[in-house]
């Protein structure tokens, strides 16, 4: 009695997330043509939905696009490792990798690929940018060894610290060629330092007596000496580190420093103090860089085969539906109406998470909906072998769902298995395709499971 008492409850939790995941799933602006089937001719479709209001201000919740789907450029670099130790260089690689990163990012492409590649003693970037068709601009975007500077300045700050003053100085810093955000660190009329990159002999994390991470660098001879000279000179002032024509740091001096080692503290996690000593690093490891390949993507490739794929979803999604149900009558409807849940619920968490799709991604999910529609089957024939036994509707339904389980748990287990090794050791395309599908499988079981079983539960509870 208690149990069936929690089948409503179950139900309302099942509709209340479905009316959260209809405001996620739906894409905001659709656009594609559909073959009309009276005429053969293309048929065009528009659909536009703004979701919530309140979620949709929070953070942008559209579709991400892989380079397949959307066009840009596609590079692959290798990196020159002449005169680096052996034992550094796959630190230089990764510096390299970071500075690309950030240089993409600070121009304002979203969802770039960087990956690092390593053949015998062949040391490889791939670079992947969305949105950029112009492969010149792409090759100019990422092909510059990064440079690392230290600025002093007067001292004199501007009298208001507003965004608008940020702004104007932000410009000003641009149109003299200095590191962005250097003016509102360092103060009126921003000096670069002799000191540089160059000068740095190694950047690692280190941590202090309360457990804080931290940046110890370790300058060259040189280098500490002119880094004692800037200490000396600017005692209770802010010296500015810029990064590849960005101000990544900007201590404040508290006493000169000699010795040629220095400590750049804050409220850093260890991932951020990680990734400014790499960023460091990068200006201590230059690697110069050689395009191998270059190729530009066009968007209208992509936007045709999205067309087709989504073509494709749809009819095979009807047909296993119009399978269902005469397979299996009122219980293959319900089955189709949890896997409509299953379905909106997966397309939310590629927006929330949010998962980057490509065309192999959406093949993974395709692939996940057949999974799904697998273990509504099993567990329907369960039922059916209780109700030939004699059993009633209510205790067949619970004896098919118990029975079943245990093939649709190992079957998925191993699926979740497959989609583990593929995406450890695949590339881009097939780790998007093992992301979706390991996403897939995992709400198919919560679908089978919980849904269809609470829904069956409300409908049938007095047979």
């Amino acid at each position: 009695m208690k149990h069936h008492s929690r089948v409503p409850l179950l139900f309302v939790v099942i509709l209340t997330i479905l009316i959260f995941v209809i405001n996620l799933s739906a894409p905001a602006n659709l656009n594609f043509n559909l073959l009309n089937p009276s005429t053969l001719k293309p048929m065009p479709i528009h659909f536009q939905y703004s979701g919530i209001p309140f979620i949709t201000k929070l953070r942008d919740l559209s579709f991400r696009l892989g380079l397949d789907l959307q066009g840009g450029s596609s590079i692959t670099l290798r990196a020159n490792m002449n005169g680096i130790p052996a034992d550094e260089r796959d630190s230089a690689l990764a510096s390299a990798q970071d500075v690309i990163e950030k240089r993409i990012n600070f121009y304002g492409v979203t969802e770039p690929t960087v990956q690092t590649e390593k053949v015998n003693n062949d040391y490889r970037i791939l670079v992947d940018i969305p949105g950029i068709s112009d492969v010149k601009q792409a090759v100019s975007l990422v092909g510059k060894t990064a440079k690392m500077t230290f600025w002093e300045g007067s001292g004199n700050f501007p009298a208001s610290q507003s965004a608008q003053i940020a702004t104007e100085s932000a410009m000003l810093d641009l149109k003299a060629g200095r590191p962005v955000g250097v003016t509102q660190a360092v103060g009126e009329n921003p000096e670069e330092t002799d000191l540089s990159g160059s000068d740095l002999k190694e950047a690692a994390v280190t941590f202090d007596t309360s457990g804080q991470p931290q940046v110890q660098l370790t300058f060259t001879a040189d280098g500490a000496k002119k880094f004692a000279d800037i200490t000396s000179n600017n005692v209770g002032k802010i010296v500015a580190i810029a990064l590849d024509q960005q101000v990544i740091e900007a201590p404040r001096v508290q006493q000169p420093i000699v010795g040629g080692n220095a400590v750049i503290t804050g409220n850093f996690t260890t991932q951020q103090a990680n990734d400014l000593a790499i960023q460091l690093n990068a200006g201590a490891l230059p690697v110069s860089l050689t395009v191998l390949q270059e190729q530009a993507i066009g968007a209208t490739l992509g936007k045709s085969s999205l067309e087709a794929s989504l073509i494709a979803g749809v009819l095979g999604f009807l047909v296993i539906i119009i399978f269902m149900t005469v397979l299996y009558g009122r219980l293959g409807i319900i089955a189709s109406a949890a896997l409509i849940i299953y379905s909106m619920t997966v397309l939310s968490l590629f927006r929330l998470i949010p998962v980057t799709l490509t065309l192999a991604g959406i093949a993974g999910f395709i692939l996940s909906v057949g999974i799904a529609v697998d273990a509504n089957i099993l567990i329907f024939e369960r039922m059916k072998e209780e109700l030939r036994r004699g059993r009633t509707l209510s205790n067949s339904i619970d004896l098919g769902f118990s029975r079943a389980w245990p093939s649709i748990r190992d079957s998925n287990v191993s699926s979740l298995i497959t989609s583990a090794i593929l995406f450890y050791f695949g590339t881009s395309i097939i780790r998007g395709f093992a992301v979706t599908l390991a996403l897939g499988i995992l709400v198919s079981m919560f679908s089978a499971i919980f849904v269809t079983k609470t829904f069956l539960q409300v409908f049938y509870r007095k047979g």
